[in-house]
């Protein structure tokens, strides 16, 4: 029994650095086919202890329509919007109401479609209990990055994942081979008494 613990804490604990890597807001799919409508999911991290995050607003770019909204039970959603009909865009979407405990992410998700082959950058703010924000909205290096996703023509040749997307994979793969390599040679040990 404890070879089997001492394996899932190993890959647990894997698994652990590599979500680590991507503790902060995201919207995914980070590469999507352009002029093609998709379910994008944004999440927030909840990452400040003895708080919950209750209010995320969302800014989409330019060319990024937003068409419908997936229930996101436990917020309130508004929107702000140009134009009317069929011809009104989204600028801003808030949700509020939730309450999101330290460790968990809020999760929101979209119908959207980009009108261009480009890199699109969201702008998300996020309000805890307390009323600190934390806008995500600055360059990649820094620790509030703004999200982005790629939208391409085709999907042909290359790849285009992020190094840390990578290296966090890596790690995570490391992580499970190491508990499989504990586990069999733990497994093959018998004491004698």
């Amino acid at each position: 029994m404890k070879r089997w613990l001492f394996a899932l804490l190993v890959v647990a604990a894997a698994l652990a650095s590599a979500a680590s890597a991507f503790a902060h807001a995201e919207v995914s799919p980070t590469t999507v086919l352009a002029q093609h409508g998709q379910v994008f999911t944004l999440a927030v991290p909840t990452e400040k202890a003895n708080a919950t995050t209750t209010k995320v607003q969302l800014t989409p770019p330019d060319g990024f329509s937003i068409d419908a909204f997936l229930a996101a039970p436990g917020w309130k959603r508004s929107v702000q919007e140009t134009g009317s009909g069929e011809d009104a865009v989204i600028t801003k979407v808030t949700w509020e109401g939730g309450h999101v405990p330290t460790g968990e992410a809020a999760g929101f998700q979209f119908l959207a479609d980009t009108d261009s082959s480009k890199t699109y950058t969201f702008d998300v703010r996020q309000t805890y209990s307390d009323g600190s924000v934390v806008d995500w909205n600055g360059p990649e290096s820094s620790d509030t990055p703004a999200p982005t996703i790629e939208a391409k023509s085709s999907f042909g040749g290359g790849g285009g994942g992020s190094t840390l997307a990578i290296v966090a994979l890596v790690v995570g793969a490391l992580g499970a081979l190491l508990g499989i390599v504990a586990l069999a040679t733990a497994s093959g040990r018998r004491t004698l008494t």
